[in-house]
């Protein structure tokens, strides 16, 4: 019944308040595969755009997703293309991501890599910027992309874990991971079971994986919703292989929810937006495999990164420039004038987080991702 009343009431909020993406179709394995595409008004088919998958949890479907983890917000301003995939049914009429929970020769791997390509096909895609992500079932399936393939730059999984089957199989390159996980999920059980690894296991396995430090800079969420009944934990592994870093929100007395979300369903963690992270983690990335040029090899340089109270920029060029500094979200924050040789430009003003600088000269733009800290 609780099941049937969750359908009903996402099922009246959609047809109010959607029908913003597109539906799609392909062919792989057999099957004829579902998908649902949302392409922000922002995007320009001259620029390649970043490609974020979400993933929809186990009897969950991809409308639900896209409803409750509300990303599509954060694709307006950051300039982001988001898929929906749909799983198969696994002969209940529920919706599965294979990972392992049964026996199943459905190739969800495949059907996501193909899906990339059809896309890629239709848009144009930044095809070092192609993140996953999902919830539950969803975060699982992200973790064996992850295992499966280099061709995903980064993921982000709530209340996902991984099966002791992928687990044991799973062969990667370095990837930058965000876990997000309550402490008292009942589905997905914070300290595992039979068949699912347990989170702090999973975080310490991609820790090492990367090689990061392995003692993480512990910070707690400020607790701006006092009746929510949850708190949260933020764990920061950095200083991996090719860049790469783990990052852990730990959420006490967390319910199987994502934080943030706009519909409140057991105890949800309502000091952060689990989605807003999810980008702002995602978009420090490119694939390991395609890293971008030198800046040896470019007219400016930027130092240091991370910065604090300042950011000096070298300008090889003749020309006065004008640079713009962005957020997570594509909103720009600040703007300064570039002159020839050294710039030290005040960022004190600046939270701390990842932005973006761009510059433009008469031959082409040049963008830069670095960190503000403290």
């Amino acid at each position: 019944m609780s099941r049937f009343i969750f359908s009903v009431f996402f099922l009246c909020i959609y047809s109010l308040t959607f029908a913003q993406s597109v539906g799609g179709t392909i062919q792989h394995g057999g099957l004829t595969r579902e998908y649902n595409v949302y392409v922000p008004a922002s995007y320009n088919p001259a620029n390649p755009a970043p490609l974020v998958i979400n993933l929809h949890g186990y009897s969950s479907n991809n409308w639900q997703q896209e409803l409750y983890s509300n990303f599509n917000p954060i694709a307006d301003t950051a300039g982001f293309i988001l898929v929906y995939p749909q799983g198969t049914s696994d002969g209940t009429g529920n919706l599965f991501w294979n990972v392992g929970f049964f026996p199943s020769n459905i190739d969800d791997t495949g059907f996501l890599l193909a899906l990339i390509d059809t896309l890629a096909a239709q848009y144009n895609l930044d095809q070092n910027r192609i993140y996953s992500t999902g919830m539950s079932n969803g975060g699982f399936m992200s973790y064996k992309l992850a295992c499966e393939t280099d061709r995903i730059a980064a993921i982000a999984s709530v209340t996902g874990s991984m099966t002791t089957q992928t687990f044991g199989a799973c062969t990667p390159s370095p990837i930058p991971v965000m876990q997000i996980h309550g402490t008292l999920d009942p589905t997905v059980p914070f300290d595992g079971s039979t068949i699912f690894v347990p989170v702090p296991d999973v975080v310490s396995y991609w820790v090492g994986v990367n090689q990061c430090n392995p003692t993480p800079v512990m910070t707690n969420v400020p607790n701006t919703n006092l009746l929510d009944g949850a708190t949260a934990e933020h764990y920061v592994y950095s200083g991996g292989l090719s860049g790469t870093s783990v990052e852990f929100y730990k959420i006490i007395n967390g319910a199987h929810t994502w934080p943030g979300a706009p519909i409140v369903i057991g105890t949800t963690c309502m000091d952060f937006s689990a989605s807003k992270e999810i980008w702002r983690f995602f978009s420090q990335y490119s694939s390991t495999t395609s890293v971008e040029p030198a800046l040896s090899a470019l007219p400016f340089s930027f130092y240091p990164n991370p910065a604090g109270n300042s950011l000096s920029v070298n300008n090889k060029n003749t020309e006065v420039l004008t640079a713009s500094v962005l957020d997570y979200t594509g909103q720009e924050v600040a703007r300064f004038l570039i002159l020839q040789g050294e710039n030290k430009l005040d960022i004190r003003n600046l939270p701390c987080g990842v932005y973006i600088i761009k510059l433009r000269d008469k031959n082409q733009e040049y963008i830069h991702r670095w960190v503000k800290q403290p």
